[in-house]
């Protein structure tokens, strides 16, 4: 679709946004929101006709881009058969969603409880897991996101947990691996690994394995900046979990449904959870809907003891004929498939090749359509670009950088001192290489900060 330019009706739209709209994460009077017009594939665009290669695929939830026409189709022939229905009752488009998911989970994990999105669906492994062990605590990573929810915000790691944290959630927090800034002294994926793992279980042992219900973990973290584990440390975590009775939740929210390449990551590391969360790509976002699959032993916990838990809209008609749709069109399109050769054969040698030219990347990494490119000051001493949790002035070199991407024609997804590249799973070639250069054009004001 062409973009036809009308700046009077986004400026309608901007006001009415300005007058009335409250937006998440953000300080309201210091936040000046684009007006979006339209989109499609994996393009979108403002009122004023400018477009923009979205490298951020939403919220890392366009999966098979903007206004798929068969998923746009299913929407409106569910909704013209049944709007929605309450989640007590078997429905054919709720029905079918979890069958498909559940073909494709790993493992026995074949029960799904629906829910509207990603924090909920942490919200409730937890309480699954806290009622099947009879344990109250929790233990999460540092480098981590999973949730704006109550409890979900309190497992998260990152800063945005700090408001809601009055550290009277039941968790604990712990070091996953990192190499690149290792918290452990490691020069090598294999010592990271082994002191990773050593760490983790000396606290469970300190916090008391009675008392651990569940270790919940990103399998591979997505927006404290996508650091894929090292080899042999999930099957290490699980090997703790069983040691100890504790319950492995997977949170697959962001990485599942094709963006690493396979259909979750949890496939990448021959790893099977006790729980894991769904959210984002299981419909490409077009109506929210996400989720919990749920292991054959957890749920006899629940076979004849009611699970204290629902939601109004669990497994919503139009969400799942959303969902129904999707994964048929990734099937059909191969777009799991185009994930992994895409970033094999063009994201990761594109990134490797900027990485080269520009002194401001300290490192790139990722898999399938799921990739990171750390931003430092110095790569002698992996100095970052801007601190820890920077903002205002000191964050000043990310928001040049931000802002050198928009006006190169690419939206990026920008998060401390990283940079993701996090396309729609069937982007194309041209496309991808498109955003490679408009982000080699940003790098290069980057660079300019680099001591």
């Amino acid at each position: 679709m062409t973009p036809q330019p009308d700046p009077e009706a986004g400026a309608a739209v901007k006001a009415a946004d300005r007058a009335h709209v409250f937006h998440s994460w953000s300080a309201q009077e210091l936040i000046d929101p684009l007006a979006v017009a339209g989109a499609e594939g994996s393009y979108f665009w403002d009122y004023d006709g400018r477009r923009y290669l979205d490298f951020t695929s939403g919220l890392v939830y366009t999966n098979i881009g903007y206004q798929h026409p068969k998923v746009v189709a299913a929407i409106q022939e569910q909704a013209a058969r049944m709007t929605t229905f309450a989640p007590a009752f078997a429905v054919e488009a709720r029905s079918e969603a979890a069958r498909l998911i559940a073909a494709r989970t790993p493992g026995d994990l074949d029960k799904i409880f629906f829910t509207n999105g990603g924090a909920d669906a942490v919200e409730h492994a937890l309480r699954m897991a806290r009622l099947h062990t009879g344990r109250p605590k929790v233990l999460s990573a540092y480098r981590s996101y999973h949730g704006g929810t109550q409890q979900a915000v309190n497992v998260t790691g990152d800063p945005r947990r700090w408001a809601s944290d009055s550290a009277t959630a039941g968790v604990v927090h712990f070091w996953a691996p990192f190499l690149y800034r290792s918290r452990f002294y490691a020069e090598t994926e294999e010592q990271e690994c082994a002191r990773a793992l050593e760490h983790l279980e000396t606290t469970i042992a300190f916090e008391g394995p009675s008392t651990i219900a569940a270790v919940v973990l990103e399998t591979i973290p997505g927006t404290a900046g996508i650091m894929p584990p090292p080899p042999g440390y999930l099957a290490g975590v699980r090997e703790l979990c069983d040691k100890y009775g504790i319950v492995l939740v997977l949170d697959e929210v962001m990485a599942g449904f094709g963006r690493t390449g396979t259909w979750f990551a949890a496939d990448l590391y021959d790893v099977v959870p006790d729980l894991m969360t769904f959210a984002k790509g299981v419909n490409s976002g077009y109506v929210p809907l996400g989720g919990v699959a749920i292991s054959s032993e957890i749920a006899a916990t629940f076979a004849t003891r009611p699970y204290p838990g629902g939601l109004t809209y669990s497994g919503h008609p139009l969400a799942c004929a959303a969902a129904v749709a999707t994964i048929n069109v990734m099937e059909e399109e191969g777009v799991v498939e185009n994930a992994a050769a895409l970033g094999a054969s063009v994201v990761g040698p594109g990134l490797r090749e900027l990485a080269e030219r520009h002194p401001s990347v300290g490192e790139v990494r990722g898999t399938g359509m799921f990739w990171a490119v750390e931003l430092v000051r110095d790569r002698e001493t992996r100095e970052p670009l801007v601190p820890y949790n920077a903002s205002g002035e000191a964050n000043a070199p990310m928001a040049a950088f931000a802002a050198a991407a928009k006006k190169a024609g690419i939206w990026p997804f920008v998060n401390m001192n990283r940079t993701h590249v996090v396309p729609p799973l069937n982007t194309s070639e041209a496309e991808l290489k498109e955003g490679l250069a408009a982000l080699d054009t940003a790098l290069s004001v980057a660079d300019e900060y680099v001591r």
